[in-house]
């Protein structure tokens, strides 16, 4: 089997069980709608700065929720098929093509949430749109490439937290920065590179997660 071939075989596999079962799907969307309505009622409609902290702080444990389990819920007796029929790079390049899809979907649903309960003061709500899904699959490809590192380990929430948070703050304080633009008609100064860097961030962490899981995966 090509590599080509392995990565859309792997990545159906996990669009097929995400679509039969639901699971993670259905109660990541029900924490979403669940913690968006309780700030609705604790707050009513923030200002424009907090709406904005707020929302990609919702898409943190979203994407924790949803994208961290991926490589936890693989068993052992699992990892050693797909080791018989793939090799490390076409399964973890599937494991972020995947959770790149479903991260994508949930900020979109979550940006159609917070428009409905929390009031809309984007002034530019297409930028923030192409913003809230590329820093979805920011925060996604960061997540994925950690969890692939936790599950070998014994203690893998704390392993998680240990390694995600100086790498996903960072992160986070850019997409705010960069998200600023859409409620404001006035073009920052400066914007397009800090595009460039967030993609640039994301380049690095696929490459990262092609050179370093082979080794995890001989283990």
């Amino acid at each position: 089997m090509n590599s080509l071939k392995a990565i859309l075989a792997l990545f159906k596999k996990d669009l097929l069980l995400e679509i039969r079962q639901q699971y993670s799907f259905n109660g990541v969307l029900l924490y979403v709608s669940s913690t968006i309505f309780v700030l609705y009622l604790a707050m009513g409609r923030p200002e424009d700065d907090v709406w904005n902290g707020l929302f990609w702080m919702i898409q943190l444990f979203v994407c924790i929720n949803a994208v961290a389990k991926s490589f936890l819920q693989e068993s052992k007796g699992r990892m050693l098929y797909f080791y018989s029929i793939a090799g490390p790079r076409d399964f973890v390049l599937s494991k972020l093509l995947f959770n790149g899809l479903l991260m994508l979907i949930m900020s979109i649903l979550s940006l159609l949430l917070f428009l409905l309960l929390l009031g809309n003061p984007l002034r530019q709500p297409l930028q923030f749109l192409g913003l809230a899904t590329l820093g979805g699959i920011s925060l996604s490809l960061v997540f994925t490439f950690l969890a692939a590192i936790a599950a070998k380990a014994q203690q893998q929430a704390a392993m998680m937290a240990i390694l995600g948070f100086p790498i996903i703050i960072p992160q986070l304080l850019l997409l705010m920065k960069i998200s600023t633009i859409a409620f404001s008609s006035v073009i920052q100064a400066g914007l397009g590179q800090m595009v460039l860097l967030l993609i640039g961030l994301d380049i690095m962490i696929v490459v990262l997660a092609i050179i370093l899981f082979p080794f995890l995966w001989k283990d």
